[in-house]
C-alpha cells in the first residue's frame, strides 16, 4: 500500500509540475514591447534633497514626464494621470516614477516637496527631481527627445511635451506598436487611451 501512496503522490507532482513550468517559464519571457534604446543617464535631487539617478531605478518599471510644479496647461492633466498609475501599483516595490521639472530656479526640492504633498503623492517610489537647468533641458530634448524649452508668450512661460517614458527594469526605454506596426515610442499621458495603454504595459514589463 505504501508503495501504491508513493507512486499516486509522484504522480500528482509530476502533472503539477508539468503543468506549472510553462507558466512560470512565460511569466519571465519578454513581453511583445520594442525596446526603443537605454534610458539616459541622469542624476538629480528629489524632493527630500536626496541624490537619485537612472541607477536607483533599477530591477523597478517606471514612467518618466517632464514638468514644472507651476504650469497652468497640461500638467494638472498630466498629474491626474500619474495618479493613477500611483493608485494602479501603489504598493508595488518595483514601479516608480520620475517627474523631472522644467523650472529647476523655481521647483527647489522644498517646493517639490510641498507639491507632493498637495497632489497627494503616497507612493514611495515616486521621485520629483530637479536640477541645473542646462544639464535638464539637455536629458528632455536630447536624451529622452522630449521637447522642453522656455517661451514668455505661453501660459506658464514654458512648453514641454506630455508624453510619457516608459522604462523597463534593465532600465530601457519600451513600447508598444500602433495599428500599422510602428512603435509609438511614448504615451500619451492626456488621453485616457494613452494611460490605459501605458497601465497595460506596465503590468506588461512587471512580469518579464
Amino acid at each position: 500500500m505504501k508503495n501504491k501512496s508513493y507512486i499516486g503522490i509522484s504522480f500528482i507532482v509530476l502533472i503539477f509540475g508539468i503543468w506549472a513550468v510553462p507558466k512560470i517559464i512565460a511569466k519571465f519571457q519578454k513581453s511583445d514591447l520594442v525596446e526603443i534604446g537605454p534610458v539616459p543617464a541622469f542624476k538629480l535631487k528629489n524632493q527630500d534633497n536626496k541624490t537619485i539617478s537612472d541607477k536607483d531605478y533599477l530591477g523597478k518599471v517606471y514612467v518618466v514626464e517632464f514638468f514644472f510644479s507651476t504650469c497652468p496647461t497640461i500638467c494638472p492633466k498630466m498629474n491626474e494621470s500619474m495618479l493613477q498609475l500611483q493608485n494602479e501599483f501603489y504598493g508595488n516595490p518595483n514601479f516608480g516614477i520620475a517627474s523631472i521639472t522644467i523650472d529647476p530656479s523655481n521647483d527647489t526640492p522644498q517646493v517639490l516637496k510641498e507639491h507632493a504633498k498637495l497632489l497627494g503623492v503616497k507612493h514611495y517610489n515616486w521621485h520629483f527631481l530637479t536640477g541645473d537647468k542646462e544639464y535638464i533641458y539637455n536629458l528632455a530634448n536630447k536624451g529622452f527627445n522630449l521637447y522642453a524649452g522656455e517661451n514668455n508668450k505661453v501660459a506658464g512661460g514654458f512648453e514641454h511635451s506630455g508624453l510619457f517614458a516608459l522604462i523597463d527594469k534593465d532600465g530601457k526605454i519600451r513600447c508598444r506598436k500602433d495599428a500599422q506596426g510602428n512603435p509609438i515610442l511614448y504615451y500619451d499621458g492626456l488621453d485616457a487611451a494613452g494611460v490605459e495603454a501605458i497601465k497595460e504595459d506596465i503590468k506588461k514589463l512587471l512580469e518579464e
